[in-house]
């Protein structure tokens, strides 16, 4: 995952719960959207556009940086086509069949929280958008491994070392080391604020902010409260609510690598056994919504949501407090730099 910092992430993340009319399933009266910081980001990162206008913004600066892309490919020697399907925003309508909605019992008594039993894969289910076919797949077929390699370091940059990525998959981000694709968006972009030396200290900050968080004495006595909720219900061993959904998500992970490999070996895909069809995979899905429904009891019980999110919006509301001169700098200069 390409980061360009937790500040940005946030405002994506407050962007994405905005365009997906999500709530924070707390059944109280705080939601995502309350939060202090993702305010201070609304203008700065099209917070103020319609869902409409934000989707119609985003297809039209991805179809503006994949033509970039391609003729910075091109002169590398290689073929590209603009990738318009390679991700982005989902506006979810009420008329969507299928929603996504892991706070309700109804939903979670079906689809856990929607890994192994995900609602959009699921037979007979309504898939957003339309399925994802790679444009450049038949020609990334006729190169060699070693050509598909440069073809990707050259799109996208060398991947980082190992000791460059944090705990959480982030890591620093240079569009200068992330080939074509880095190129093409500081073209379409210009230089991210964010990444400049005048918010180094900002965004130690806010990384300190993020990755301490969970160890606030708040927290931790949530926590406790739901982890003693959990092993009441016959599922003990968990000390942070995250880490149940996480570990059904590590559980399928195995599943992939053994059937697949773990990337250091070529493996040729029509030999392997198709792993979500297997009975581990199976047993992996009802374990899941087992798991899933006694979390979502102690996230009932303990008022989880509700009481999560008033803790981190107090943390970010110090953090304002605290940084407020350095914040409504960055503000500025992203506004300018749109």
């Amino acid at each position: 995952m390409r980061s360009t910092g937790p500040l940005a992430v946030l405002a994506a993340s407050a962007l994405a719960l905005t365009l997906a009319g999500c709530s924070a399933g707390t059944g109280g009266e705080l939601t995502y959207e309350d939060s202090p910081l993702s305010k201070y980001l609304s203008s700065a990162y099209g917070g103020d556009l319609s869902p409409e206008e934000q989707q119609k913004q985003f297809e039209e600066q991805q179809r503006k940086q994949e033509d970039l892309m391609a003729e910075c490919m091109a002169k590398e020697g290689f073929e590209y086509k603009p990738n318009v399907q390679n991700g982005g925003m989902v506006v979810a309508s009420d008329d969507d069949e299928v929603k996504w909605e892991p706070d309700k019992k109804e939903w979670v008594e079906k689809y856990g929280y929607g890994i192994v039993n995900n609602p959009y894969n699921a037979e007979g289910a309504s898939t957003p958008g339309e399925e994802y076919v790679d444009p450049n797949q038949e020609y990334l077929d006729s190169l060699s491994e070693s050509e598909r390699t440069a073809f990707y370091e050259t799109a996208y940059g060398v991947p980082p070392e190992e000791d460059e990525v944090s705990e959480d998959g982030s890591y620093e981000y240079n569009w200068e080391d992330s080939g074509c694709q880095g190129w093409a968006q500081h073209e379409l972009q210009g230089d991210d604020p964010w990444q400049s030396d005048e918010f180094a200290e900002l965004r130690e900050k806010m990384n300190d902010l993020w990755t301490n968080t969970q160890d606030a004495p708040e927290y931790k006595k949530l926590n406790t409260k739901w982890a003693d909720c959990m092993a009441d219900g016959g599922e003990p061993g968990f000390t942070a609510q995250m880490d149940a959904q996480q570990s059904i998500s590590d559980a399928q992970n195995k599943l992939y690598e053994s059937a697949y490999g773990d990337g250091t070996t070529e493996v040729d895909p029509e030999t392997v056994e198709d792993p979500n069809k297997s009975p581990e995979m199976k047993e992996l899905g009802e374990k899941e919504i087992a798991l899933a429904l006694v979390d979502l009891g102690c996230r009932e019980k303990t008022n989880y949501m509700e009481e999560s999110l008033k803790i981190q919006f107090a943390l970010e509301e110090k953090f304002i407090k605290d940084n407020k001169a350095d914040l409504e700098a960055f503000k500025a200069a992203a506004e300018q730099s749109n």
